[in-house]
């Protein structure tokens, strides 16, 4: 059976597996939610569902599912103790014996998270109740802790098996509130960083909340200034009244090396104004909607990403196994819809997810809607008609997208999958691994497409499930990070122009969705063949040169050695730049400054690289013989953790998924001792030993490690690098930058490779 069509959800149509029955789904019975009003994001709530059984009543072990999306992070209900958060409680209105039990993995996906509610003695007739607390508050509980992220529509899915069948019946009528933003605390404004003198740009103004929802505010005026003078730049501007983001448009300015705008209080991010052949535009090209495993429709994932992110481009990648026929119509619906050339791009694309042992996840993106969907699978997709169309494993899929002889391109990636690059790379249509993502970080990723002898790019995305693509924060759930972007430095702002600079590999990352400005490139005493393709695939130069951008491929290459120049500027001090060539650590280049007395420790890495990759932190850090100030989390974005500091020691809890997490603070001296009792690393070391350099303690798994060192105290925002690189000849020159940022970030050059 299939779903009623007339049911509020995403993806509601014939042809989507059904995972409930709807026989006689009107007479099974009904359910109501009270209360019926918003609920802030993160917030403690209670509710009370009542169901009311129908014609047939429900026999004895009958039972009900109240599920809730798999990405939600909507507090895990607990039946024992009515004072904690999450307590739920059931009764029924005729004294029948009821058991409660919750499982975040038993109704199929994406309504995973289910409360089951049984009739364990007796049974019920028509008109009989159940009544379900959600977040009981009557013994001193604070509430159900909602989930931290915004949602029109956030639905307790009901099913109920009336007949004790174990086939569950969907309600036709299902109960949902609207989850709202909090108050706003961190406000942001946003600049391209780089455009041409005179070129007009725009300033995007938002506030989030503490769970990075932005927030609307209230009318009132606010004040605008810059570094230099802006054309078209207004000294104050009245808020729109109840908006949660707020663009000027029509600015310009002339050169600058860091012009820098101040919203009230809050500065931009730094933009370079000057002149260049390719301009850099912002994009998140992976995250999905509610139609799959995502929040809320694609229309509002696409609004949120130009609107209140404020990225130039994106790109939708629901998992194939869940896409129907008339789904896949509906996103080349959207694709077409919200595609604006020289304001917002929308590419079309979808993710083929197939099982690691056959590829794993890959990205597959499109410069035109109307093309074939080849899925992975039919798991969720229960009509076969267009089942000649799949690919089953990572080498068909090439195939037969090499077969179409149109413009694609796939981008392996670590989701729940990760991309199996051992089993399958095609050199023509893989020009990029994704490093980062909500999921976690993954150089790994990196290293595997080194191994294989790929030649690929570096892109950062969100993967993003909570409708937030281009700021995605990862709220309390699994997700460790919060969401990178890409930077593809493009000839203009349409597809063709994004396709282009993901077709050259002309593009750098970053994670946190950081706006930094970067430049790489490498310069040789004797010209070489530029290839745009792999020269592994035998095709012909496209160009004598010798220079190169970052992505860019020489090959023939007779010099020994290659001038090395990046230029990066950001909105936040640089803390380390790693330059590499391929996995080679050729030196860490720090700011040209002495150690000061501020200390920090990171705890980082990851369990291995699959599902359950997760490593949670849990522990102390102290000082003995000094003491320090105000301690501040680093990357710390699940605010259920604990980080509780005084003036020697920090209580904390943390979560790393191949990134990093840390802590700062200011010593009062160096006369002490740190201190580190965790789950996973025990350690001591005099503070005066780290004025030699980072100490580390590794901890096994993957990357998982801690460091501890001391911070300047006046780093740069900006920094020029020229370095002379020994070039290998037993294998690819792949030359690269890693640059760590005190605020948490990160970034990536694509590397530029350079063939002997």
């Amino acid at each position: 059976m299939t779903r009623p069509l007339h049911l509020d959800l995403p993806n509601a149509h014939p042809g989507h597996t059904a995972h409930f029955t709807d026989y006689r789904a009107a007479e099974i019975g009904q359910v109501t939610i009270s209360p019926e009003g918003p609920v802030e994001a993160g917030a403690y709530a209670s509710f009370t569902l009542v169901f009311t059984a129908g014609r047939f009543g429900m026999d004895d072990t009958g039972s009900l599912r109240i599920c809730t999306r798999q990405v939600s992070d909507v507090g895990k209900p607990q039946f024992t103790d009515p004072k904690a958060p999450n307590y739920v409680t059931a009764e029924a209105s005729n004294g029948a014996k009821l058991t409660l039990e919750f499982n975040p993995k038993l109704a199929m996906r994406p309504w995973s998270r289910t409360l089951t509610v049984t009739v364990a003695r007796g049974f019920l007739s028509p008109g009989d109740t159940i009544t379900i607390r959600l977040g009981d508050t009557r013994g001193g509980s604070p509430g159900l802790r909602m989930q931290t992220y915004c949602e029109a529509r956030f639905h307790f899915l009901v099913l109920a098996d009336v007949f004790a069948t174990c086939n569950w019946a969907l309600l036709p009528v299902q109960p949902w509130v609207p989850v709202v933003p909090g108050p706003a605390v961190r406000p942001l404004a946003i600049l391209p960083t780089r455009r041409r003198p005179g070129e007009r740009f725009a300033l995007l103004l938002r506030s989030d909340d503490r769970w990075g929802n932005p927030s609307p505010l209230p009318a009132g005026r606010h004040r605008l200034s810059a570094s230099q003078p802006v054309a078209g730049l207004p000294e104050s501007f009245d808020w729109p009244e109840g908006a949660r983001a707020h663009r000027i448009e029509g600015l310009s300015a002339e050169a600058a090396e860091a012009l820098v705008i101040r919203w009230n209080d809050t500065a931009s991010n730094p933009m370079r104004v000057a002149s260049g052949e390719l301009t850099p535009y912002w994009a998140d090209l992976h995250g999905q909607s509610g139609e799959t495993v995502g929040t809320g429709s694609i229309d509002a994932l696409a609004s949120y990403a130009r609107d209140l992110a404020g990225v130039d481009a994106i790109c939708h990648q629901g998992n194939d196994f869940q896409i129907t026929q008339e789904g896949w119509a509906d996103f080349n619906r959207a694709f077409a819809g919200f595609d604006q050339p020289g304001r917002f791009v929308f590419l079309p694309g979808y993710e083929w997810s197939g099982n690691t042992a056959l590829g794993g996840d890959r990205n597959v993106i499109f410069p035109e809607e109307g093309r074939t969907i080849r899925r992975s699978c039919h798991a969720l997709v229960e009509n076969l008609t267009d089942h000649a169309t799949d690919a089953l494993d990572a080498r068909e899929l090439h195939a037969a997208l090499k077969a179409e002889a149109r413009p694609v391109l796939c981008i392996p990636h670590v989701g729940g999958r990760y991309a199996n690059l051992h089993f399958a790379h095609d050199r023509m249509l893989e020009r990029a691994v994704e490093v980062h993502s909500d999921w976690g970080t993954f150089d790994w990723l990196l290293h595997d497409a080194f191994d294989v002898g790929a030649r690929v790019g570096i892109v950062a995305n969100s993967d993003g499930h909570k409708g937030r693509q281009g700021a995605s924060h990862p709220g309390g759930s699994q997700f460790g990070s919060y969401g990178g972007l890409t930077c593809l430095l493009a000839p203009e702002l349409s597809r063709a122009g994004i396709f282009e600079a993901l077709r050259r590999r002309h593009h750098y990352a970053t994670t946190n969705a950081a706006r930094v400005h970067a430049d790489a490139r490498a310069s040789l005493a004797t010209p070489a063949a530029l290839h745009v393709d792999d020269p592994a695939l035998g095709g012909a130069p496209d160009a004598q040169t010798a220079t190169a951008m970052m992505g860019d491929i020489l090959a023939g290459v007779a010099d020994e050695t290659a001038l090395f120049t990046a230029d990066i500027l950001a909105g936040s001090p640089i803390e380390r730049v790693q330059l590499f060539n391929r996995t080679e650590l050729l030196e860490v280049i720090r700011p040209d400054a002495a150690p000061g007395l501020r200390l920090r420790v990171a705890w980082e890495g990851s369990e291995y690289r699959g599902r359950g990759r997760e490593t949670i932190w849990t522990g102390e850090i102290g000082v003995s013989g000094t003491s320090w100030g105000t301690v501040k989390p680093i990357n710390k974005f699940n605010l259920d953790h604990r980080f509780e500091a005084d003036a020697t020691t920090l209580r904390f809890q943390g979560v790393t998924t191949g990134g990093f997490q840390a802590m700062e603070a200011p010593l009062e001296s160096l006369d002490g001792t740190l201190s580190i009792r965790t789950n996973l690393v025990t350690a001591e070391i005099p503070l005066r030993d780290l004025l030699q350099g980072e100490a580390v303690w590794e901890a096994g798994g993957l990357g998982r490690r801690m460091r501890a060192w001391l911070m300047p105290e006046d780093a740069p925002r900006a920094m020029r690098i020229e370095r002379r690189v020994a070039l290998r000849s037993d294998a690819d020159n792949a030359i690269y930058l890693r640059a760590n940022f005190e605020d948490g970030s990160v970034l990536w050059t694509s590397p530029i490779y350079l063939l002997r």
